[in-house]
């Protein structure tokens, strides 16, 4: 359950309806998700978060499934349930396959893995890795 009251699209005023109507015709028409309605009790913040992942999200040297993968990655890594479902369910729509989801989630284990190892034994970077 969130710590916030959900601000729903109908309650919308403002800045905040701007932003939910954008949200909706940049997702083509998707509904707004609960993380927008939960960041809308601070306008700026729904609109500077908003803003940036569009930018970061947006069409670039990466594709849009890796980009997606990477931030299933690190939420996974950070434990947030809601990011890993809601980018797993966008890098679907994207054309992300199973094969791509199991293994996706073998780098991630294999990588946390091989973090606590070399954290436990506080093994120095080979000065080849270094640039």
């Amino acid at each position: 359950m969130a710590t916030v009251k959900l601000i729903e699209p109908e309650d919308a005023k403002g800045r905040v309806k701007e932003i939910y109507d954008d949200i909706s015709k940049t997702r083509g028409g998707d509904k707004v998700n609960n993380i927008w309605k939960a960041l809308a009790n601070d306008p700026a913040l729904l609109d500077a978060t908003w803003n940036r992942i569009k930018q970061v999200m947006a069409p670039g040297a990466l594709d849009s499934v890796t980009k997606e993968l990477i931030y299933i990655a690190v939420s996974v890594v950070n434990g947030c349930e809601y990011c890993v479902h809601s980018h797993t369910a966008v890098a679907r729509k994207k054309g992300m396959t199973e094969e791509m989801r199991s293994e996706l989630l073998s780098v991630i284990a294999m990588a946390s893995q091989t973090n606590a190892l070399a954290n436990a034994y506080q093994i120095e970077v080979d000065d080849s890795f270094k640039e």
